[in-house]
């Protein structure tokens, strides 16, 4: 070893209660930490070559990088839908690291079977009955993986495997949504199908949710499958598409149902709103991001699908060094991924921690205070909703440049928010999802505009 290696080994017990307090001290300021400003530049260092050691390395990023971090754990970050990072999460995600499972299969572990029980639980908390997941890395991988899937499943009715013949022996497929995540062309461009193979469907008057008498229309025109992507909470006016209806047209077209519920199929852990995923369970492939209201670390999604046997057909990666595939696939038949982290055991220790009560007072909680600020906003001179508060998400105009209002709240450090565009009206967005998130920190974000927007003499 070399000296700072072997000098960190002997000091490991000291060097991970050093980062430990620092972590803690961190989080200790969150609350109060500027949550979004423009960063100062940081002058690139060169390569190291000697090394300074955990120690000199924990003083370097704390001088360096750490000022300008935002503090997007905290409970004021609403740009995104992004949760914090529970308690018992953190736990998890920090004993991720120290195990380091290779849980890519199932032989000299039992991490697969933790990722195994930790599906199954959020496979109940969603009401997906009959469906397999597995841990992804985000949403788009997400959409993805369901993509992939459903092309195999319109091969398989065209008398190809895309899995094995490719693109060229499939043709041409049609894939049918109202208002798309950005995510979904993406995964698109990716597996071959191209961005144009997706073709808008009209929504409903003043909605995101797709007219399903005009989603009919646009399938009968159609000579042969499709897939249809069905939204479950959509960015900008957490709308969602009438599930059943939709549904009820399999009786008629043959398409493969997507539900894209990153953030809205937390919608079933809410008394009030559940009906909004109804029908959840038919689907054919569905995306749930748990780095948003699950509040789990970065890097967790999970993919659901009702056809394992195709998933199989599109991920299995056979060597000689590798398990056969048998009647419990190993997770590198299952996704894209073969080298691949423990990400289930930040969201089985915050699930185990806090229960679907937990996990349901987090998500009634910040509709809660998303319903607070567009009550509040409301009574701001020249400021209107441009669409009702339904979950977690305020959408709403504000007079003047909406850039400039974004930045002055960025450079404010009170809050982060982000600017949109809905029905062709430039706005801002406001995503609620933090488990710290208090209705002291919606009225505080609603002062923060009242300040910014009111004129000075």
């Amino acid at each position: 070893m070399t000296s700072p290696l072997a000098d960190d080994l002997a000091a490991l017990p000291e060097l991970l209660q050093a980062t430990r307090d620092y972590a803690v001290s961190v989080l200790a300021g969150l609350d109060e930490r500027p949550v979004a400003p423009t960063p100062a530049r940081v002058p690139a260092a060169p390569l190291p070559v000697a090394g300074v050691g955990t120690a000199g390395a924990l003083a370097a990023f704390e001088r360096r990088w750490a000022p300008g971090f935002s503090g997007s754990a905290g409970p004021r970050y609403l740009g995104f839908v992004t949760g914090g990072t529970t308690p018992a999460a953190l736990a998890g995600d920090w004993l991720t690291s120290a195990f380091d499972q290779n849980v890519s299969n199932r032989s000299g572990s039992s991490a697969a079977a933790l990722e195994d029980e930790t599906v199954a639980w959020l496979g109940e908390m969603f009401g997906l009955t009959g469906h397999h997941g597995a841990f992804v890395s985000g949403a788009t991988m997400s959409n993805l993986v369901g993509f992939a899937i459903g092309r195999e499943w319109i091969g398989a009715r065209r008398g190809v495997s895309v899995a094995r013949q490719g693109l060229a022996a499939l043709g041409e497929v049609t894939v049918l949504s109202g208002a798309a995540h950005s995510s979904v062309h993406k995964a698109l461009s990716i597996l071959g199908l191209g961005r144009d193979a997706l073709r808008p469907v009209a929504t409903l008057p003043d909605r995101e949710a797709v007219d399903v008498a005009a989603l009919e229309s646009a399938l009968a025109a159609l000579d042969g499958p499709a897939i249809v992507v069905a939204n479950a909470g959509t960015v900008n006016t957490v709308d969602f598409d009438d599930l059943r209806a939709i549904l009820a047209l399999r009786d008629r077209y043959p398409f493969w149902l997507h539900v894209d519920a990153a953030f809205g199929g937390f919608a079933a852990l809410s008394p009030e709103h559940a009906h909004l995923v109804a029908g959840l369970a038919g689907a054919d492939s569905v995306c749930i991001d748990l780095h948003k209201w699950l509040n789990v670390p970065y890097d967790a999604a999970v993919q659901f699908t009702r056809h394992r046997d195709l998933q199989v057909a599109v991920f299995q990666n056979s060597a000689a060094y590798l398990p056969a595939i048998t009647g419990d696939p190993d997770f590198f038949h299952l996704t894209p991924e073969n080298s691949r982290r423990l990400r289930a055991l930040a969201a089985w220790f915050t699930l185990t921690a806090y229960g679907t009560d937990g996990h349901r007072a987090i998500v009634t909680g910040a509709i809660a205070a998303a319903h607070r600020l567009g009550e509040r906003l409301t009574a701001l001179p020249g400021v209107r909703l441009l669409a009702p508060v339904r979950l977690n998400v305020v959408c709403f105009h504000v007079p003047g440049d909406p850039a400039a209002v974004v930045r002055a709240i960025a450079d404010s450090g009170e809050a982060f928010l982000t600017p949109t565009v809905y029905q062709g009206v430039p706005a801002l967005r406001a995503a609620f999802s933090n488990w710290r998130t208090a209705p002291a920190d919606a009225d505080r974000v609603h002062d923060l505009l009242r300040d910014i927007l009111t004129p000075r003499p």
